[in-house]
């Protein structure tokens, strides 16, 4: 029998218990939390630290926090610096941070005095979270005080201006002429109107769609009928390129050709004459595939991305056409309510190409935008399979 003695490990005081217990939670918080001495530098890094910044916590510790994070107040203004003058009890601020792969981030950070069992300060601790998508939130409402405010002047001022001319001097032949372009005016005032509110319930998934058996060949043949001589009149071809005929689907065929008309006017408008528009269609596995190819000015880099967002007002290089407004929003909203999706692939001064994925079966699927776009070169796997 062995006779060894079984050693007991000592009982955790209070306090030893206490600090288990806030590292386990600082280790779990869904924020990112770094912890630095008296000389700034980083004693502390938790999981969601690494996870925003792409450092693992043995590549941080030591170093000093402003060399990592590269903060965009590191070098003026260090709220970590303000806390360990004791200058302010806390700091909170919108700030930058730098990635480990190079890029800036912008962060909402909270600064505080880290202090021991007596309250005396030795070191300070800091939290942070990635608000990148608020901000994209924030751009884009910006964008709709800017899009409200300039798309619906226009027509405003025109019928107030005509009525105003109407109620002074205007003339029997005049007033005729002054009716009419107040009727045109306020139509588009409306419809502008309706599209904003459209759109709205479309992305907050309460706009219904009236699904119904449809042929897409039906509905593309129609199209092309109608914008052939569009196109015409500015110079441009259109082909339609369809190898077999489609399956019939089911979608609400009023709002899908809306959405594939925007598409064509997109092309036509930013298209040069002389050019060529082009529909193909196709049939994959589980889907079909409606791709509008054009040789126009194509998309800036910069907006390439966006071209989805609502609101979002990007200028093609090369042109004084204003784009990307609710079309292209509504577009991916409507797609996506028929539980497909909607791509891009772009090269300035080469063209654009919109693909438009649909299911052959009913998928219900909410309308919250998860967009994919592809920049420059080669389009992603789905592109050509």
């Amino acid at each position: 029998m062995n006779d060894k003695k079984v050693r007991k490990e000592r009982p955790k005081s209070r306090y030893e218990q206490d600090l288990l217990f806030y590292k386990f939670a600082i280790s779990s918080l869904p924020v990112g939390i770094l912890s630095v001495d008296s000389d700034l530098k980083i004693t502390g890094f938790n999981p969601w630290a690494e996870r925003i910044t792409g450092y693992a916590e043995h590549e941080v510790l030591g170093r000093y926090c402003g060399d990592v994070l590269h903060g965009g107040m590191c070098d003026m203004h260090c709220p970590l610096r303000t806390v360990l003058r004791r200058e302010k009890p806390m700091v909170g601020i919108e700030t930058t941070i730098q990635k480990r792969e190079g890029v800036f981030i912008p962060v909402r950070m909270s600064t505080a005095g880290l202090f021991d069992q007596r309250e005396r300060l030795i070191g300070g601790i800091e939290s942070f979270q990635d608000i990148s998508h608020l901000k994209n939130l924030e751009r884009e409402r910006n964008n709709i005080i800017s899009m409200i405010a300039h798309d619906m002047k226009s027509p405003i001022i025109s019928i107030h201006g005509f009525a105003h001319r109407l109620l002074t001097r205007a003339n029997a032949d005049k007033q005729k002429q002054y009716l009419e372009i107040i009727e045109k005016e306020s139509t588009r005032l409306e419809a502008l109107i309706n599209e904003f509110l459209e759109l709205s319930r479309l992305q907050a998934g309460k706009l219904t769609l009236n699904l119904s058996s449809t042929s897409l060949d039906k509905e593309l043949y129609e199209l092309f009928d109608l914008y052939q001589h569009r196109a015409s009149e500015k110079g441009l071809r259109l082909e339609l390129r369809s190898d077999e005929p489609l399956p019939i689907i089911e979608a609400d065929s009023h709002r899908l050709r809306r959405a594939l008309s925007n598409l064509l006017d997109n092309a036509i408008k930013f298209s040069q004459s002389g050019g060529t528009i082009t529909l193909l269609t196709r049939e994959r596995e589980g889907e079909v595939v409606v791709e509008i190819r054009d040789q126009g000015v194509g998309i800036d880099s910069e907006d390439i991305y966006h071209v989805f967002d609502a609101f979002h007002r990007g200028k093609e290089p090369g042109t004084q056409e204003q784009g990307f407004g609710l079309g292209l929003a509504g577009v991916k909203a409507i797609i996506e309510g028929h539980g497909g999706r909607v791509q891009v692939r772009s090269e300035p001064g080469k063209g654009s190409t919109f693909f438009v994925f649909l299911p052959k079966t009913p998928s219900h699927s909410d309308t919250g935008i998860h967009e994919e776009t592809l920049g420059g070169g080669e389009p992603g796997p789905d592109a050509f399979l």
